[in-house]
């Protein structure tokens, strides 16, 4: 239990600390230049006066159901890509990935909806957690409205898909 609490005392600081460097470096824009408002953009993307949104963050945990074949776990794997894939297109994932350790703490979800019971109905969708291999823990979160723009940007940089 103390190292379950360890790990996720450690997650929280390195995602404070990729909070708090987002936010120095989003600080440090106006000192360099301050770029001009876009109200058409602020408004596609449901930016309020301060370029901010509400979303909600899914934690990806560990589940009671880990076992099954490797050919089981990479075809579960697959299916769950392929959902995350869809989300995205659909515009309601806006950012997703793992941590690069093997905790409790699988990685994260960011929804672009207004409320938790719309992003709990959207991980039910996801076959890792309708086979147990993961459970999710779903928090409203208040960020840039930028963020809903990552999908088309990252498309430009990826080579092949996951």
């Amino acid at each position: 239990m103390e190292l379950q609490k360890t790990r996720l005392v450690k997650a929280s600081f390195y995602l404070s600390l990729s909070v708090a460097v987002a936010i120095t470096l989003n600080l440090a824009t106006p000192l360099v230049a301050q770029a001009e408002y876009d109200d058409v953009l602020a408004a596609k993307v449901g930016a309020d006066e301060y370029g901010m949104k509400s979303y909600v963050m899914a934690f990806l945990k560990k589940g009671p159901n880990r076992s099954g074949t490797d050919e089981e776990r990479a075809r579960l794997q697959r299916a769950h890509l392929d959902n995350i894939g869809r989300l995205a297109k659909e515009g309601k994932l806006v950012l997703a990935g793992p941590f690069l350790h093997d905790g409790e703490l699988r990685g994260i979800y960011l929804f672009d909806v207004k409320t938790v019971e719309e992003a709990r109905e959207l991980t039910e969708s996801d076959p890792a957690v309708k086979a147990g291999s993961l459970v999710m823990e779903l928090v409203p979160w208040y960020g840039s409205a930028a963020i809903t723009q990552l999908p088309e940007l990252h498309e430009k940089f990826a080579k092949k898909p996951i």
